[in-house]
């Protein structure tokens, strides 16, 4: 890996995310690495987003622990740490791809933040990002794709 990079143990940047990561399976969402932020990162945001359906989200979660290397566990979304926000489901937390039909693309955006957000509850992805714009260190992403079989 080469400057602030995400990837997943569990998928490659382009490739398919596993059933098991969908609503059509265990619905978990899945194990995540970076590397490369910058040095005086503190905390991470991240967005997941569906640019196929509108911008769809998936998943928030923010005052994710900092540093230039980490990661965040299978299931990470369904847990009560880091803090998370709501998805487009109407839930907080992990909300995995469930397309109506056809092969979607899915963005898992990761934010390197120079403080903590003051964010507090369930804020939405407009809210996090809101609140990016004062610290703000620099982001990576990655893309995958799930195709739902009918």
């Amino acid at each position: 890996m080469a400057g602030f990079v995400l990837e997943s143990p569990t998928f490659v940047e382009g490739g398919a995310i596993p059933v098991k990561n969908t609503c059509d399976g265990q619905d978990v969402s899945p194990a995540l690495v970076w590397e490369g932020a910058p040095a005086s990162t503190t905390a991470l945001a991240l967005i997941v987003d569906d640019p196929d359906a509108r911008g769809f989200i998936h998943w928030v979660a923010y005052n994710i622990a900092g540093g230039s290397t980490g990661g965040l566990p299978e299931g990470a979304g369904a847990a009560s740490a880091p803090p998370q926000g709501r998805n487009d489901f109407g839930r907080v937390g992990w909300g995995g791809p469930c397309p109506p039909g056809g092969t979607h693309h899915y963005r898992f955006t990761l934010y390197a933040l120079s403080a903590p957000l003051t964010l507090s509850g369930s804020p939405s992805a407009g809210d996090v990002r809101g609140a990016l714009a004062r610290v703000l260190l620099g982001h990576t992403t990655m893309t995958a794709t799930y195709t739902r079989k009918k």
